[in-house]
């Protein structure tokens, strides 16, 4: 069970919590980490079972009309702004190993009796309508450039995108506003949701410790972003099946760097 747990310091504030100074090398660390936890207890099946069902909605709208073709790439961005909810099951996978409690993958649904769960609900809250935003953000760019065309097959799209001035802009355009996007998410959960399954803490001491984390790691935890998207992009171009190994990896990996940069 969740609660299992013990908290070290009920009623924590931020007076209270200690950043530390990462480098490069703590962020090896924190994914060959994340690899021995997926290693152990290997969750793939369970991702493989989210994400097809929603790849098949996807391409089955997509059947319908390439209307929603423009969404695609917004959709597989957005899945990094997202990911850090659904990664809160792994989170508390590497809690249990680390404490030496029984480390099993159903325990991945332990979240739901976590004394946390409200305040984990609150940032999952807060990331879904960042989510949401950011695809409305991109919608508006679409149609700023293109208007209201509507591509008549994968060819042309992907031709008026990689081969003209407009196409080009809208990457440009649409990268730089999805990097504020994800500097913004990256900000206020890397370490919040691990905290929150950790620490006796309010949903606001957590962001803002999380926060705190980023601007004292600013190089570190940039490279660390271009780490979980790298990741998820290879992890996305075989068909998607990649994803269902990366994204577990990055998840326990996330834990680490959270205990590597909050000193308990």
């Amino acid at each position: 069970m969740a609660n299992e747990k013990s908290i070290a310091d009920e009623g924590t504030n931020l007076a209270h919590l200690t950043i530390r100074k990462m480098d490069t090398a703590d962020l090896r660390d924190a994914l060959a980490r994340g690899v021995a936890d997926f290693m152990v207890q290997p969750t793939y099946l369970i991702f493989l079972c989210v994400i097809y069902p929603l790849v098949g909605l996807f391409v089955a709208r997509l059947t319908a009309g390439y209307d929603v073709l423009p969404l695609l790439f917004p959709l597989l961005a957005g899945f990094a702004l997202i990911g850090p909810v659904a990664a809160t099951g792994l989170y508390e996978l590497s809690r249990r190993r680390e404490l030496g409690l029984d480390f099993t993958w159903w325990h991945v649904f332990d979240v739901l009796r976590s004394p946390s769960l409200r305040a984990i609900v609150t940032v999952g809250v807060v990331l879904a309508v960042i989510f949401v935003a950011w695809l409305v953000a991109a919608q508006i760019i679409f149609v700023m450039i293109f208007g209201d065309w509507v591509p008549a097959s994968i060819t042309e799209f992907a031709g008026r995108i990689f081969t003209t001035s407009s196409g080009w802009t809208l990457i440009v355009v649409g990268c730089g506003v999805g990097f504020v996007f994800a500097v913004v998410v990256i900000s206020i959960s890397v370490v919040s949701l691990p905290m929150l399954l950790d620490r006796d803490v309010s949903a606001m001491t957590a962001v803002q410790a999380s926060v705190d984390a980023v601007m004292a790691n600013k190089p570190t935890m940039a490279i660390w972003g271009l780490i979980v998207v790298g990741a998820l992009v290879v992890g996305a171009l075989p068909a998607f099946v990649g994803l269902a190994i990366v994204f577990p990896i990055l998840g326990h990996a996330t834990w680490h760097l959270y205990r590597k940069v909050v000193v308990r």
